[in-house]
């Protein structure tokens, strides 16, 4: 999450698609004329589910058919519409190094690279796990083994603590 304020030049870059479009100046003129909040979400099938709670772009038709929506409830018109919602995962890429120039995004795996990910890193350690859930046998299984996965992250940094004597 990062609150900016973005510039009229920014506001041309991040919405280069709609370049030449006639409501063009109108909408970098809004979108510059006050601080935003930008976010990233991260969930399965995200940029699907972020436009189903978004609802049309259109504030004045999301009010009639989707009342609940958050631009119903948030915009004011179509321009005005409250919230941005990336088109598809390759838009919601760019937008975000847009947004977050800082972060460092790693392509999911697929194909072949998921399968060869997921024997060398979770298949072991969720093995592992799933065995020393069935050794205790703990009155909560599910908290213990998110518990242990916690712990027993292979990601996670181990750092070597050397004591010297003198």
């Amino acid at each position: 999450k990062r609150k900016l304020q973005l510039s009229p030049e920014q506001c041309s870059n991040f919405y280069a698609d709609q370049y030449g479009k006639m409501f063009f100046p109108n909408l970098t003129a809004y979108m510059s004329s006050g601080p935003i909040v930008a976010m990233v979400l991260a969930r399965y099938c995200a940029v699907s589910y972020w436009k189903e709670l978004l609802g049309p772009s259109n504030s004045i038709r999301a009010k009639r058919t989707h009342p609940h929506s958050l631009r119903a409830i948030y915009g004011t018109d179509d321009l005005r519409n409250g919230l941005h919602g990336s088109r598809s995962i390759s838009a919601a890429e760019r937008e975000i190094r847009f947004m977050f120039p800082e972060v460092i995004m790693e392509p999911i795996p697929t194909g072949q690279r998921a399968r060869d990910y997921l024997n060398l890193y979770v298949k072991p350690t969720l093995l592992a796990g799933l065995t020393a859930l069935c050794k205790e046998k703990p009155a909560d299984p599910m908290i213990w083994l998110a518990d242990w996965l916690i712990e027993h992250n292979p990601n996670k940094p181990r750092l070597q603590h050397h004591v010297t004597e003198k």
